[in-house]
């Protein structure tokens, strides 16, 4: 078990955030954040890797009202382990307000029918796994429950670092779930684009057998600030192998980051780069996300 005195504290993400350069399309979906505390009332899990600041759905919706996004996912991080209690409390909290939201769960392998029903009332959707940091799902559990949550038209999220993670495209493609990949694939630009893992990836967005979501990319950059062009052509491979396949997120708060904390406009501005076409970037920011997590057609 971790001790708490060898955890690491988090920065918080910039409060005051600035639009990005462009609006987003009426419908737009941010796939990937987090909520966190307060401690006391939703507890962190002894066996983590961080602890992160408060980050609490009012300014989670304040980030989405100043970038002009309508809809979004909810993802269980790695320090609440298969506590999904305030992911479901922020949830609730959304839809009572008439908002767009789905939710994506970490949970115990022998997790019971019923409670995989409390998720979906919730508006859960998904099970992420998490191979990076302490208290995430295993590979084993995985398995388990895959065909349990395709009967559930349910998908798989994976945090995984596809320069390392072994058999990577033999186990995705052995999975009856469709399966999302957080942050490109999470591999240092260093490694190059004809690294094998990376060219694996694409080989399963191409095949339409991943999703990746174009987030995280201050966490595999070698630059400090935005707009991180060694990311720019990682990012063009994986539209260019299949733009169907893309969705975009914000990764806010930004968990677990300790290099210069990235503003959530400049962020989002970053798409325009990687997609200039109009069109694919809306496919990318509305209909992707509609078609995989359910939400209604603009």
């Amino acid at each position: 078990m971790t001790q708490p005195d060898t955890i690491p504290f988090c920065a918080a993400a910039d409060p005051f955030p600035q639009p990005a350069g462009a609006r987003p399309p009426q419908g737009s979906c941010d796939t990937h954040a987090h909520v966190f505390g307060p401690a006391e009332r939703y507890p962190y899990t002894a066996n983590r890797s961080y602890t992160p600041p408060d980050a609490p759905p009012g300014a989670y919706l304040h980030l989405h009202r100043t970038l002009g996004i309508e809809r979004g996912v909810l993802v269980q991080p790695s320090v609440y382990g298969t506590d999904n209690r305030l992911m479901v409390d922020t949830l609730h909290y959304l839809q009572q307000q008439g908002l767009q939201y789905k939710g994506v769960a970490v949970v115990d392998a022998d997790i019971s029918e019923r409670e995989l029903d409390q998720l979906a009332r919730a508006g859960v959707c998904g099970v992420r796994m998490n191979l990076l940091f302490k208290g995430g799902i295993a590979w084993r559990d995985v398995e388990s429950l895959a065909r349990r949550l395709a009967e559930r038209s349910w998908h798989l999220q994976f945090l995984i670092d596809v320069s390392e993670f072994e058999q990577l495209e033999a186990r995705i493609r052995s999975l009856p779930t469709p399966v999302v990949i957080d942050h490109m694939g999470h591999m240092n630009v260093a490694n190059g684009l004809h690294h094998p893992g990376f060219q694996a990836l694409l080989r399963l967005v191409e095949d339409a057998r991943a999703w990746v979501k174009l987030s995280g990319s201050y966490r595999i950059t070698n630059q400090p600030l935005p707009p991180y062009t060694d990311v720019l052509p990682f990012a063009q491979a994986l539209v260019g192998a299949n733009p169907q396949q893309m969705l975009w997120g914000s990764d806010w708060p930004h968990p677990h980051f300790g290099r210069p904390m990235p503003g959530d406009g400049p962020l989002l501005s970053l798409l325009a780069d990687w997609v200039p076409d109009e069109a694919l970037r809306r496919r990318i920011l509305v209909d992707n996300p509609a078609r995989l997590y359910g939400f209604p057609s603009c």
